[in-house]
């Protein structure tokens, strides 16, 4: 039969209780370090993205005042050919004298806007460009159409938060590439100006090839390129235009200029982060999520700007969850080990304590057969060593009352015998005595009572005699009560005798049947 002793029992209990804290440790350390990861992934998102929000708002703050210098130029070229074309209508300016205006100025061209002959449409007409001539913005802005139609007609312009520079009689565009140019991608600052009472538009424009590639090598491209280097889970980042997204066809108009990606990279784009970007166009909310592509598992973050962008990063999610993952790991396994070696330090610990124990179960187990001499070692300073002494001065004590009974016993045994032995001599002699005294005194009484007969016999009956038979009567009654006193006081020391001889035979039983039973004790 399987008992269930006591070490078996702690052992069980301990490795149950020390599997259940490891298991819940295990599960509260997964969930704290999930929760940790998502926060460490998305604080890093953020600050990614702060980042190049600062950045972006940096360079456009430096965009802006490098466009507004340029603008002022602008302006003040624009009212210059004014003044040199002002004593000339359309017709009378050619070419030739456009080119001269844009050596002595310094433009890069210079181009006459002027309504068609139905005017339905308004082209350039008069231009030291070829590209220019014919070109009209109509196919790719409605916006931009609509003001070149109210500059011609003296009226102001409206603005729709493209333009970069606006007045009544003035615009300019922002630092964009050139929709005439069909060959390489020129960048030129242009500007649109009506001088009253004409019946044209004068359009300067500069190259801006060198300004635009400073604002990217100092602006928003430069600042991801910059983080992408710096910091190793940065998989992608890019400026998005939502509006874009929710409408495609905004991406093949030349004014404004809007495109998906306006800077940085976007190849982990899949269908569910067009409409997220899509829904963005109206909402302001923060999106983060995690995805997959090409195995690769992504933490995605959308990060709406004040100006309608949003901002995009992409960051490895494995690359970041992974040394935490590792070092929850070495934790879990660090606790495991520990848990491991508290709980053989446990069962060794009371491996030694259960080995006390067994000493003094065996010690206990020897006296109840009878061994008195059984002792027990414990030497641990513990309280099973306190247990362990207190039951050997029992045994010692027991052991002691045990020889001294034994040895009473003994005594006994030996008195009770000689008792019953003069108690047998005793029963016989007086049993003699009593018959022989008895004898003795029958033979006496048959003789006196002869005696007194006889005597009777002698005397007659007379009243003198009366006296003397009465007392004769009387010595007859004295010695037939004496007769049986003797006899009676004979029987009753016998049966005294006897008596006592009984009661020192049980007494010798009794004390043969202790030494029995002390006998199987081991003293």
């Amino acid at each position: 039969m399987n008992k269930k002793t006591l070490k078996r029992q702690f052992i069980t209990k301990t490795l149950i209780i020390l599997l259940a804290l490891s298991s819940v440790s295990g599960v509260l350390q997964l969930l704290f370090i999930n929760e940790q990861i998502k926060t460490t992934v998305e604080k890093e998102a953020f600050m990614v993205a702060n980042s190049i929000e600062q950045g972006i708002k940096s360079t456009n703050l430096a965009e802006k005042s490098i466009e507004k210098q340029i603008d002022s130029k602008m302006e003040s070229y624009s009212r210059r050919v004014a003044d040199m074309l002002k004593d000339k209508n359309l017709d009378e300016i050619t070419n030739e004298d456009l080119m001269n205006i844009r050596d002595i100025i310094g433009l890069s061209g210079l181009t006459l806007i002027a309504r068609t002959e139905n005017g339905d449409n308004i082209v350039g007409v008069k231009s030291t460009e070829p590209s220019e001539i014919g070109f009209s913005i109509k196919e790719y802005s409605e916006s931009g159409y609509a003001n070149f139609d109210r500059l011609l007609k003296d009226e102001s312009p409206v603005s729709d938060g493209f333009y970069s520079y606006m007045t009544d009689d003035m615009i300019s565009l922002p630092i964009s590439q050139s929709a005439a140019n069909d060959g390489e991608q020129l960048f030129f600052k242009y500007a649109y100006y009506h001088e009253t009472g004409t019946d044209y538009l004068i359009n300067p424009f500069i190259e801006a090839n060198e300004v635009y590639q400073f604002t990217q090598e100092v602006g928003p491209e430069s600042w991801i390129k910059s983080t992408k280097e710096n910091n190793e889970y940065v998989e992608e980042i890019a400026v998005l235009d939502p509006r874009v997204y929710k409408d495609p066809s905004l991406a093949e108009k030349v004014y404004p200029p809007l495109k998906e990606v306006v800077y940085g990279t976007f190849n982990y784009v899949n269908e569910t982060d067009k409409k997220t970007l899509a829904g963005m166009v109206e909402s302001t909310n923060v999106i983060k999520e995690n995805g997959e592509h090409d195995g690769k598992k992504l933490h995605k973050m959308f990060l709406p700007t004040e100006n309608g962008n949003v901002i995009y990063i992409a960051l490895d999610y494995e690359e970041m969850s992974g040394p935490l993952y590792k070092h929850s790991l070495i934790l879990i396994v660090t606790g495991l080990i520990s848990l491991v070696s508290l709980f053989l330090l446990i069962a060794k610990f009371f491996n030694r304590i259960y080995e006390n124990i067994e000493k003094i179960i065996n010690q206990i187990k020897l006296l109840e057969e009878g061994d008195l001499t059984a002792k027990s070692k414990v030497n641990d300073g513990s309280e099973l060593d306190k247990l362990s002494k207190t039951t050997n001065r029992m045994v010692e004590k027991l052991n002691q009352l045990v020889m001294d009974t034994q040895e009473q016993a003994k005594k006994t045994q030996r008195l009770s015998m000689i008792l019953e032995t003069d108690a047998a001599q005793s029963v016989d002699k007086m049993y003699a005595l009593s018959t022989e005294a008895t004898m003795k005194s029958r033979e006496q009484l048959y003789e006196i009572t002869e005696f007194l007969n006889s005597v009777l016999n002698v005397l007659e009956s007379s009243e003198e005699n009366s006296t003397i038979i009465k007392d004769i009567e009387k010595m007859r009654k004295v010695a037939n009560d004496r007769t049986a006193s003797v006899t009676n006081t004979t029987i009753t020391l016998s049966d005294l005798m006897q008596s006592l001889h009984e009661q020192s035979s049980e007494l010798t039983s009794i004390s043969n049947k202790l030494l029995e039973h002390i006998s199987k004790f081991k003293l």
